[in-house]
Parts: structure tokens; sequence; C-alpha cells
């Protein structure tokens, strides 16, 4: 579990910006559709952090076709408008659902793997490997969903005109809790057991095959070393 908390802390480096650019085009897209729908929405709660999307809403017109935007598009602007803490807004939402993900995941699929073993000395096989990341990969998912929930919240920069604002992660509990009560905190469970399931089996079976200890023993570092 201590092993598990260690690399939850790690992999937030690469996964906050990841994760915060990927809820920006997701709310592009949504905004976009609302914008196409009758009616003119207010734009009270779009920041200026997306200037593409806040000219649309403020211009009070229906547009048929908003251009896309793109990641690097967000990106830049994020880097522009806030810096380089723009692409880690989240940073601690990110790190209270990754730290117990993978305090939950390592240990379980450890144990799962363990009772597909033939015997002690011998490894389980690689089915068995995937059926065990994909159990415990769900396991964890739903566990740390109410997390997940909150930090999605916290990274969305562009609120419709019905959506609340948040100060923080437990202004944000605090609302969701009085607004939409504790079954709020399971929204999205089941999709994302289903993205994480597959994910880490697969994870697993590569590991199990030795895909990686392969591409690191025949990568360009490791012939200098030799």
């Amino acid at each position: 579990m201590l092993a598990g908390c260690g690399a939850g802390m790690c992999q937030v480096v690469v996964t906050t910006p990841m994760e915060m650019l990927k809820i920006q085009l997701q709310d592009a897209g949504r905004l976009a559709a609302q914008q196409q729908k009758p009616g003119v929405m207010s734009s009270t709660k779009l920041p200026a952090t997306n200037t593409m999307l806040k000219r649309s809403f403020n211009s009070g017109l229906v547009v048929a076709a908003p251009r896309a935007v793109s990641a690097t598009q967000i990106a830049r602007e994020l880097l522009h408008t806030q810096g380089l803490s723009g692409l880690y807004k989240g940073l601690g939402a990110t790190l209270m659902r990754d730290v117990p993900f993978s305090m939950v995941y390592f240990p379980l699929f450890a144990n799962l793997n363990g009772l597909g073993k033939p015997s002690p000395d011998k490894p389980a096989p690689f089915y068995w490997a995937f059926l065990s990341g994909c159990a415990a990969g769900s396991t964890a998912a739903v566990a740390v969903n109410p997390c997940d929930v909150v930090k999605t919240r916290l990274q969305s920069l562009n609120k419709g005109s019905s959506e609340e604002s948040y100060s923080g992660a437990v202004d944000c509990i605090r609302k969701i809790l009085r607004n939409e009560g504790p079954s709020a905190f399971l929204k999205g469970a089941g999709c994302r057991a289903l993205v994480i399931a597959p994910l880490f089996g697969i994870a697993q079976v590569m590991y199990f095959a030795g895909v990686g200890e392969y591409i690191l023993d025949n990568s360009p570092l490791s012939l200098l070393s030799a």
C-alpha cells in the first residue's frame, strides 16, 4: 500500500495536466452543443481562460458550427493566462484520487493474481493476470469515484449558466452534498469502471509478457551502458 501511495504521488505530475486538457476539451464540446440550442445562455460564469468559447457566448447569437478547439490551443492559452499553475489546477484533488486508487489497486491485484498461481514458485497464467487487473482496476475506480467527481468539477473552467462554481475541494464537497445529495459522488462510476478495467487488465498482460523489460533491454540507453 505504501508503494502504491508513492506511485500515485509520482504519476500526478503527468496525469494532472492531461486530465486538465481532457476536461476542457469535453467542456468545449458540451458548451458548444448548449450554444446551438434555442435561447441565449448567460456568460457570467465563463472565466477569461478560454476566450474562444467566451466570445461565442457573449455574442448572444446561436452559432451553427462553432470552431473546434484543440488541446494545443487550450494548453497555450492556459500557459499564457495562468502560467504553468494553470495546467496543474486541481492538483490536490488529483492526488486525493490517484493516491487512494493506487493504494487499493496494487495490493488487491497482487492478492487476486496470487490466487491463480498453480504453485508458489510459478506465475499465474496470463489470462488470470488480465482478469485480476480488470477486477482490481474496476474496484479501485469505483472506490475513488467520489474523488474523481470532485476533481472533475474543480478542473472544469467553463461553467454553464446553471452550474456551480467552487473555491476548493471542501467547498465543492459541501455544495454537492447540499444541492445533489450523496448519490452525486457515484455519478459515472459504472462508465469509469468499464474504462479502467480493460486498461489495467491489458497493462498487466503486457507486464506479464515482458514487453516492458524487452523494450528497456533493447533501448539505446541500455545498449550504451552495455
